[in-house]
């Protein structure tokens, strides 16, 4: 890999971070139009929401206001030629109302993998995957599975 190239993956693993820290964990929406292009797509965006920044700005903004106190911890992140990869923890107090879900007061987390496509010193293009069934499971609205003592019971 050139030096040109090494550099170029460091800046765009900065500016995820960036993303990360300020939009997501401290629901900084106004960044998203200098962080993500005019031409982004999130290919992960909820039913029903748009798939460009304003969409983003929908679901952070939802997150932030369920989750007051939420943030992102950073696990791995990985950048090759034009894509970051993370993969993060999500954690924060459910203390509003989530997809219809009152607010239950239970602290919550949740694994998640990014993988963002970078063009120019922006975010062209958006993938990811979550543990959704887990946060459901934390919030009471799906039952944890039981234990049984003996197999097939």
């Amino acid at each position: 890999m050139g030096e040109e190239e090494a550099v170029s993956a460091e800046d765009n693993k900065a500016l995820v971070r960036r993303f990360v820290d300020e939009v997501q964990s401290r629901g900084n929406t106004d960044l998203i139009n200098e962080i993500c292009s005019v031409e982004f797509v999130n290919h992960s965006a909820p039913p029903g929401l748009p798939a460009d920044r304003e969409g983003i700005k929908i679901v952070t903004a939802m997150f932030r206001r369920a989750f007051p106190d939420s943030y992102f911890t950073v696990e791995d992140m990985i950048a090759e030629a034009d894509k970051v990869a993370t993969r993060k923890t999500f954690h924060g107090t459910h203390e509003g109302e989530f997809m219809d879900i009152p607010p239950s007061g239970l602290r919550v987390t949740m694994g998640l993998i990014d993988v963002v496509r970078i063009t120019d010193g922006q975010v062209m293009e958006h993938w990811s995957v979550g543990d959704n069934l887990g946060m459901m499971r934390q919030l009471g609205v799906i039952p944890q599975r039981r234990e049984s003592a003996e197999p097939g019971q």
